[in-house]
């Protein structure tokens, strides 16, 4: 929604979606506007609690029944594995997702890959497709008047202007800009602690290329999965700022995260949105 400050300062319903980069603040914003009572929507929550749920206990069941103990104690239905995913802790989801390269180093072939990244695409296009139903379920079942979505890193990369038109229609959509200084933070943590990720395909098949070419490697095999994750992550990060960017520019508007680590109230953020908004 496209709004002047003083319409949302009079919605009696406001609802949000939070776009940016993994570990720009769209949790740390969330957690805030949740303690003064937000409902929060978690993308990535629902993507591992409902979507990817069956095929992330079974990926750990896969793995578990290769220990000999554990197999047995499963076969039995002794024991049953369950995904404990929270809000703040979506490790399951990444476990998930993985990383492409050598097997003995925890990779998993290209064929493989792309088929979970396959997954986590239709599982995060359903769970943006559920925003508006859950707007209404957090008002008519929880008595919530305010509702914000947290939504994945990865939503710019979603090339799906039908999901892009509900979340503008149902919701106020702004993207957290991150500063020059907070581009080289959030590049820094990726290459010390290299996580999985979603990638388009055009774009894995493009710089996976390059890098093969750049490590002289001729099978996916050989690639440590690390290795290619902390190196491919700089061109991602650089490849969604345009893309978060257009979004912004059609459908919602824009905050800068040195703006947003001062704030500390939901009084702090509604000034901030209404001053974004007074610019457009």
């Amino acid at each position: 929604m496209k709004l002047s400050a003083k319409e949302f300062q009079n919605l009696s319903q406001k609802s949000i979606t939070l776009l940016g980069m993994s570990g720009v603040g769209k949790t740390f914003l969330s957690n805030i506007l949740r303690d003064n009572k937000w409902f929060h929507y978690s993308g990535d929550y629902r993507i591992g609690t409902h979507y990817l749920n069956e095929a992330i206990i079974d990926n750990i069941t896969e793995q578990a029944m290769q220990v000999p103990f554990l197999r047995d104690l499963l076969r039995s239905d002794s024991i049953y594995i369950r995904n404990n995913i929270t809000v703040d802790h979506l490790k399951p989801v990444s476990t998930f997702i993985g990383k492409l390269g050598n097997p003995k180093l925890g990779g998993m072939s290209l064929t493989e890959f792309k088929r979970r990244q396959r997954l986590h695409y239709d599982a995060e296009v359903a769970a943006m497709k559920d925003v508006p139903n859950f707007i209404k379920k957090s008002q008519y079942i929880y008595g919530y008047n305010k509702f914000v979505n947290d939504a994945g890193g990865s939503v710019c990369e979603l090339d799906n202007p039908e999901v892009l038109e509900l979340l503008a229609d149902n919701t106020v959509i702004i993207y957290l800009k991150a500063s020059k200084e907070n581009e080289r933070m959030l590049i820094e943590r990726a290459i010390k602690s290299p996580k999985p990720l979603y990638y388009r395909e055009a774009f894995l098949d493009e710089q996976l290329e390059i890098y093969m070419q750049e490590k002289e490697l001729s099978y996916v095999s050989l690639i440590d999965p690390d290795d290619f994750v902390t190196w491919i992550f700089p061109q991602l990060f650089y490849s969604r700022i345009p893309r978060y960017e257009a979004i912004a520019e059609q459908y919602g508007y824009t905050i800068k995260t040195e703006d947003l680590y001062q704030v500390k109230t939901e009084a702090d953020f509604l000034a901030l949105l209404e001053k974004a908004m007074n610019k457009d």
